[in-house]
């Protein structure tokens, strides 16, 4: 499923037109964005948390011709998926 399927499945089960809900869902997108972007860390209770983790610099090689390259440390979005979430996807 793509958003533009997202947007339409929701828009029929909330009865709301398909360009409210893209409004919706795009303010939402982006808040979580913001939250995760300025250190914080948002849990949605049922269906997962998300949040930013220190990636530590590293030694990497180039696929490519093997040699040897620095990695620096990063910051990376992540998900932890909730017990509802988990427990519907495995019934």
């Amino acid at each position: 499923m793509n958003k533009s399927e997202l947007i339409s499945a929701v828009a029929k089960k909330t009865g709301l037109t398909k360009k409210e809900t893209e409004l919706v869902l795009t303010a939402i997108l982006e808040t979580i964005i913001d939250v995760i972007s300025s250190g914080e860390k948002m849990t949605l209770v049922g269906f997962g948390s998300f949040e930013a983790k220190e990636r530590k610099e590293k030694e990497g090689r180039n696929p490519s011709t093997g040699e040897k390259m620095f990695v620096p440390a990063s910051r990376v979005p992540v998900f932890s998926v909730g017990k509802f979430f988990k427990q519907r996807v495995n019934s």
